[in-house]
């Protein structure tokens, strides 16, 4: 595949996937204001923190490994084997959802059955939905590979509607059900997901547009395990690689969610508070969601396919290495641009946001407070996002298992941080370890970009530098912001509302207004690659 092409095609997965994070966030964002107002905090806790632990850290164990390793590399490959080593995913998943729902059974604390009943339901139903979406695992990947966007835009939207209109019809019918409710809503989108990607492999797969295309599979009994004669089951090097990526991801699992480890074994929140938290860590985080990870995702894919893993600079084809550079560099301008707007907009208008969303609940105590960490943290994940994507696309085996001991420091570090962090000044704790976990990570990724560009003259860091003008009127705008949210915001009235909301809109204006002056590449690079598919359905 060309260059070019990949770049088009990881564009319109990237902007595809964040059109579906809209969407489908939308719907969970409503939701989330919906059950904060009918069901208890504790319950919203139990759901939010524990069980949805426990079903990321399955799938992350079973799954995350062998994404990245099959992603990588080009078109050819043998396929078979590749689908072969993605079917390990279902019964790691088992090992993983019985180990892991015993620790939830019988090591952590129970909640009270009055308060949040049938505790011991949600752990099976949780862990039984992480190995039912690990039965879609080949479709995925192989979606994914092949960039079928619109596959994963619907599936993913169909099954997170279904979720949520099913439980905001047990919430009505049924609030006694207490954690059966997350639990039917659970095992229905996983199941909806996966059939999803059944369903169109079967239509697909035979018909004229895959012949087309040249798709390496042609029927659906070759998605299931094959034994061929005089072959290995697995190719051994995708193989390998699976296992280094799978020491790597367990210390990333322990990064990415150490803070609901800490506070699902460590007990330092009660139930209550991890319920607040959980809401205002997804408040926070829509952004994130929305434009962050299919960037990360879709990019990933494309820089997988046009430079070579494990080989330096000089060995790339220099066509490819300049047109991954000047990716790079304009991806890293995006994300930072869109990080420190959300960092210096979200602080002067978290506790006007949280008042909306969910009242008093919400806008009083420590809420404000973590929202606006949470505005800086998001400045952090969006830096990280892209220098790791790119990171991880080319480190080639022996740099991975490097990364690994560099990560194992790194877990220990993180989880004492947070630990005493959260005693010395509660949940917020969490979030400053997180920004302290994430900065320690874009360090060491910004230090193996440099490496890979210094004997060529692409020099893709400078992204990370806005042009002074920006900064400066980045700098204005939250100071204005700030003055306002003192003098109008947010116990004087609608009135004082609306002129503060209208002092953010003119703040926000002229930094756009800066950025279309200042960053005109960038414009034309999200104008060129994001948007044209949009502006030609347009015109």
């Amino acid at each position: 595949m060309a260059a070019q092409d990949a770049l088009g095609q990881a564009a319109r997965l990237a902007s595809s996937g964040a059109l579906l994070q809209v969407l489908s966030r939308g719907v969970s964002f409503a939701l989330n204001a919906f059950a904060l107002r009918h069901l208890s905090r504790e319950l919203l806790g139990v759901a939010g923190v524990r069980l949805t632990l426990l079903y990321s850290t399955v799938l992350f164990l079973a799954r995350e490994a062998f994404r990245r390793a099959c992603l990588s590399g080009g078109a050819k490959r043998n396929w078979a084997k590749t689908i072969n080593l993605l079917w390990l995913t279902v019964p790691l998943g088992i090992f993983w959802s019985i180990f892991l729902g015993a620790v939830w059974l019988q090591l952590l604390e129970v909640p009270d059955p009055i308060v949040v009943p049938h505790y011991q339901a949600g752990v099976v139903a949780f862990g039984l939905s992480a190995v039912i979406e690990l039965l879609g695992e080949p479709f995925w990947v192989l979606a994914q590979a092949h960039l079928l966007v619109r596959l994963k835009v619907v599936a993913e939207s169909f099954s997170v509607l279904s979720k949520c209109v099913l439980t905001v019809i047990l919430v009505i019918l049924c609030p006694q059900w207490g954690l059966y409710i997350f639990c039917l809503a659970q095992l229905l989108y996983t199941s909806v997901l996966v059939m999803c990607y059944v369903i169109y492999f079967m239509i697909f797969l035979g018909s004229p547009e895959a012949t087309k295309k040249s798709f390496p599979v042609a029927r659906m009994k070759a998605l299931l395990p094959n034994l061929v004669e005089d072959e290995t089951f697995v190719n051994w090097k995708e193989a390998r690689l699976t296992w280094s990526f799978f020491k790597q991801s367990f210390l990333k699992q322990i990064l990415t969610e150490g803070e609901r480890y800490v506070m699902t074994f460590l007990n330092v929140l009660n139930f209550g508070d991890q319920g607040v938290y959980d809401i205002i860590n997804n408040l926070g985080s829509l952004v994130a969601r929305f434009i962050f990870l299919p960037i990360e995702e879709s990019f990933y894919v494309f820089f997988a396919k046009v430079l070579e893993r494990g080989k330096d600079v000089k060995h790339q084809k220099q066509d490819n290495v300049a047109m991954a550079a000047s990716v790079l560099e304009l991806l890293l301008k995006l994300v930072l641009l869109i990080g420190l707007t959300i960092t210096v907009f979200g602080y002067a208008y978290s506790q006007l946001a949280l008042d909306v969303y969910g009242g008093s609940v919400l806008s009083s105590g420590t809420g404000p407070s973590l929202l606006r960490c949470y505005s800086l943290y998001v400045l952090f994940l969006a830096v990280n996002g892209v220098t790791e994507c790119f990171t991880f696309a080319l480190m080639c085996k022996e740099e991975v298992d490097k990364y690994n001991f560099v990560m194992l420091a790194l877990s220990f570090t993180f989880l004492c941080i947070s630990y005493f962090l959260t005693h010395w000044h509660g949940s917020v704790g969490f979030i400053l370890a997180n920004c302290f976990n994430m900065g320690i990570r874009i360090a060491h990724s910004i230090h193996y970009i440099y490496d890979f560009f210094k004997e060529s003259t692409y020099r893709p860091l400078t992204g990370l530098l806005p042009s002074p003008l920006l900064v400066l009127v980045y700098i204005v705008s939250g100071a204005i912001t700030v003055f306002s949210e003192v003098f109008f915001c947010c116990d004087k009235g609608w009135m004082a509302r609306l002129i503060h909301i209208g002092v953010g809109a003119l703040c926000f204006a002229a930094t756009i207004v800066t950025v279309c002056c200042t960053e005109t590449k960038l414009i034309h690079f999200v104008r060129s690659q994001f948007l044209s598919r949009y502006m030609k359905k347009g015109t």
